[in-house]
């Protein structure tokens, strides 16, 4: 979606937007470290976020990469920035043809600054000499495709200020007379270059509005982190510093905590005078940390730490080709990252109902799906590369990643358990040291309200006691002396907004041996309640289910809504998703392992052995899907 409509739209409900922008990291370690930070941020729900392009396009192909994750992993509306330095027009295409079929739209065309050793911009052959001929080009070219976002100086392009620290007022119209070409030209938004000083901002604005700017122009916050570094960024920058902050700095200029605490403080001030003048969008300069941006936001009430909500229970990229997908199967949950790069082509993606499986071709299984950044491959190596003499040591793995005793697993792409299953995490590592070795699940929720951040409670008694006493009120338990503790656990699983009700059914997959199998089946013929397929490596398929069946396991009901159903187990897309299963016990765990050892040829011979089994209790309200493993 373009920004500037999701400006539009919030206009119309007189709501107040913010973003984030961030660079590219140097290194492979601090890349991941920042798309750590991202997914913590991005939780508040920003209007977009933006990568920036790199001096003199130094980061091209690192900022194409960052800007495809940020769209379709991290699942935020991503904004690339591209500046004409060091680009002929070949390159810049190259750039935005790549973008476009990741599914962004959005622009920030930029001249560049000059490339690293040179002091001013030089138009390199075949390219581009400003950000006036990208703005064109794009339109010429793409159409109305890409919502194109142009920079704006509130002080006047640094390249026309004078050593007094200003442009003169010749320079100055003459620079905003060349951002009113650029938006004639196309452009439809404006964000400013950093400023410390809200009047010459609000002026800016005014003086746009005089000559006949009518977009939005959306002010650059960027938060002061350490003194060096503002010092550092105002030079380069040209910005004015008004004497009350340098006052303000210099007796705690070498005190970072005492820097950063009052440059929350003064970022909170300059925000609340802009929105106090009717500007509802705000741009915060990360410089890749959070603290200080979040902080400025907390302080504005525009987040609240306890409301972070989410519109469906998975992550749905800002991909523009999947805006509107509303429905997946289960058995990616963990995986998400994987399941959308093997749906990345598909034409037209599920909404309102699975459908018919078999129209759409999953991708088939690449080196890609079994890449691992650098930090958790590390973890893996360090809790799962144990020695391995018998089955009942993966049992032993298994029951521990369910009882929060190892962060990492072969199968998630994510950190521990998921919150919501920490209820059912002792039933979980019970059957694991059955035998019966869990890879997904969720508990059963039956109409609990979608905007609470926890959906239902959970009491977890820490000393057995007779059945008839658990009928009894908590303090009287407590008076006989029958519980040693109680816990009371949240179930975090609401999602959809406001107003609504959200559902599912229990749910747990897993690998067992064929004797743990014709057990599991022969019981589950006196659970009328409970469905389940089951698959070995080679494709042998025993089950209680037609191949055609597929089950909602989690819906939601809303206001001025169709019931929504985002979650499903789908015969079809288990047995893409078995493929994969399988082949995570070779190649993300008995890797890890050098070439001939024990507990490698162990995992082998429990990956050719094995089945994979969805189970399904369709009973939400007074089902016990854990009786089947009785």
């Amino acid at each position: 979606m373009k920004v500037i409509d999701k400006i539009k739209a919030a206009e119309s409900e007189n709501k107040t937007l913010f973003s984030f922008e961030y660079f590219p990291p140097k290194t492979e370690d601090g890349v991941e470290n920042l798309f750590e930070r991202m997914e913590r941020m991005v939780a508040h729900a920003p209007s977009f976020c933006d990568i920036t392009w790199g001096a003199g396009g130094s980061t091209a192909d690192l900022t194409l990469e960052i800007a495809n994750r940020m769209q379709n992993n991290v699942c935020v509306e991503t904004m690339m920035h591209l500046t004409c330095t060091n680009m002929p027009v070949e390159k810049i295409d190259h750039a935005l043809t790549t973008i476009k079929s990741n599914g962004l739209q959005n622009v920030l065309a930029l001249r560049g600054d000059p490339p690293h050793g040179q002091d001013k911009f030089v138009q390199v052959e075949g390219g581009f000499a400003c950000a006036l001929d990208l703005v064109n080009h794009m339109r010429s070219k793409y159409g109305d495709y890409f919502g194109i976002t142009v920079a704006g100086y509130p002080e006047a392009h640094p390249d026309v200020i004078g050593a007094n620290g200003l442009a003169t007022p010749e320079a100055y119209a003459s620079d905003l007379a060349y951002l009113k070409k650029k938006i004639d030209a196309g452009a439809d938004l404006i964000v400013t270059q950093l400023f410390y000083d809200t009047d010459i901002f609000l002026k800016f604005v005014n003086d746009c509005r005089q000559i006949g700017i009518t977009c939005p122009i959306v002010p650059g916050i960027m938060p002061i982190n350490n003194y060096k570094g503002f010092v550092r960024m105002t030079g380069f920058c040209k910005t004015k510093i008004p004497q009350e902050i340098t006052d303000a700095l210099e007796p705690i200029k070498d005190n970072d905590e005492a820097v950063r605490a009052y440059g929350i403080h003064l970022g909170t001030e300059m925000c609340k005078k802009i929105l106090s003048s009717g500007i509802k969008q705000l741009h915060l300069y990360t410089l890749n940390m959070e603290k200080s941006a979040l902080g400025i936001l907390l302080n504005l009430g525009l987040i609240e730490e306890s409301k972070i909500q989410r519109p469906l229970p998975w992550k749905r990229p800002a991909n523009v080709k999947r805006t509107k997908e509303d429905v997946r199967p289960i058995f990616w949950a963990n995986r998400p990252k994987s399941y959308i790069s093997r749906t990345m082509g598909w034409d037209q993606y599920p909404q309102g109902r699975w459908g018919d499986a078999r129209n759409a071709s999953y991708g088939a299984l690449s080196d890609h799906q079994f890449m691992r950044p650098r930090a958790r491959d590390k973890k893996l190596q360090e809790e799962w590369a144990v020695p391995l003499q018998n089955v009942e040591d993966i049992h032993e793995m298994f029951k521990n990643f369910c009882l929060g005793k190892l962060k990492s697993n072969p199968w998630s792409e994510l950190d521990g358990l998921q919150p919501e299953t920490k209820v059912i995490d002792e039933q979980l590592g019970n059957i694991n040291m059955k035998g019966f070795l869990t890879i997904n699940s969720q508990p059963a929720v039956n109409g609990e309200k979608s905007e609470s951040p926890t959906v239902g409670k959970y009491y977890k008694y820490l000393q057995k006691c007779p059945a008839d006493y658990l009928l009894m009120s908590l303090d009287s338990c407590l008076m006989e002396g029958l519980l040693l503790l109680i816990l009371l656990i949240n179930i975090s699983a609401g999602w959809g907004g406001p107003g609504g009700y959200v559902y599912q059914k229990a749910y747990v997959e897993f690998f067992c041996s064929k004797d743990k199998l014709n057990v599991f089946v022969e019981k589950c013929k006196s659970h009328p309640s409970v469905t389940y397929m089951a698959v070995n490596k080679g494709g042998d398929w025993i089950a209680n289910v037609a191949q055609t069946d597929v089950n909602a396991v989690t819906w939601g009901a809303f206001p001025a809504k169709e019931i929504i159903q985002p979650t499903v187990v789908d015969p079809i897309s288990f047995m893409i998703w078995k493929d994969e299963a399988f082949e995570i016990w070779s190649r993300s765990w008995a890797q890890l392992y050098p070439e001939g050892d024990s507990s490698k040829k162990l995992l082998e011979q429990v990956q050719n052995s094995y089945y994979l089994v969805s189970l399904v209790d369709n009973d939400y309200i007074n089902g016990d899907l854990f009786s089947v493993f009785h």
